[in-house]
């Protein structure tokens, strides 16, 4: 797949509603760095378009017939694509939000989202970052931090055991993580170019086999491991 800093984003739609694929065809069309290069009205098509066209980013609604976003999402994650998915809904719903990250989505986004931001959601996830709706931060962190509250004696050894992989540097990031900060934030914190958190925070996601920013911050959570001073 093309790197996303040389040649456009390729992007597909996946949405019942032809209406809201289309205006999500003109706003990202008006992008020069984005190519919108297919379209599917449900998520059992959309699987098969992603296949063919290998794009970017896909913007893949949740509530769609034959099969819905939240399953297609997790077949294409399972079947080891590269291409990063981004839930579009008209609803901001803390289980959908949090089924969403944990089955690998790398971002959650309003369908009444500005433009301008849709735009550098795209940007974003297409550069390996994690995006939520500012609506939603808050609530996704509220259940995330209810990981130290229900995790049973197994499941936080568990944790503790995975993050023993990391070195006390990724350590130290993986922590922020699960605080909410983002890569400027740890930045400051810690004291790290932006370069050096974001390679930590890949090499986070490697050793931990997670797919964003809220599943390593639910382990983190789940070990009981409080955010660096």
């Amino acid at each position: 797949m093309s790197s996303p800093s040389s040649d456009p984003i390729s992007v597909v739609l996946v949405d019942d509603d032809p209406m809201v694929r289309t205006a999500l065809s003109m706003i990202l069309g008006g992008a020069p760095e984005i190519t919108v290069v297919a379209q599917a009205q449900d998520g059992r098509q959309g699987l098969s378009v992603i296949a063919e066209h290998s794009p970017d980013v896909v913007l893949m609604d949740i509530r769609m017939p034959r099969l819905d976003g939240l399953s297609a999402t997790d077949e294409l994650v399972r079947s080891g694509s590269p291409s990063k998915v981004i839930i579009l809904t008209t609803f901001d719903a803390d289980d959908d939000v949090m089924r969403a990250l944990q089955h690998g989505a790398d971002g959650f986004l309003l369908k009444d989202t500005p433009p301008d931001r849709l735009v550098e959601a795209v940007r974003l996830v297409a550069a390996g970052q994690s995006i939520l709706s500012p609506s939603v931060t808050t609530s996704v962190l509220n259940s995330v931090r209810t990981a130290r509250e229900t995790a049973t004696s197994s499941t936080r050894e568990e944790a503790r055991t995975r993050l023993a992989r990391l070195t006390d540097r990724e350590l130290d990031v993986a922590r922020a993580v699960g605080s909410g900060l983002s890569n400027a934030e740890i930045s400051g914190r810690l004291f790290l170019s932006v370069a050096t958190v974001k390679a930590h925070v890949g090499r986070i996601l490697d050793k931990l086999d997670a797919d964003n920013r809220v599943q390593v911050a639910i382990t983190v959570h789940e070990a009981e491991l409080d955010a660096p001073a």
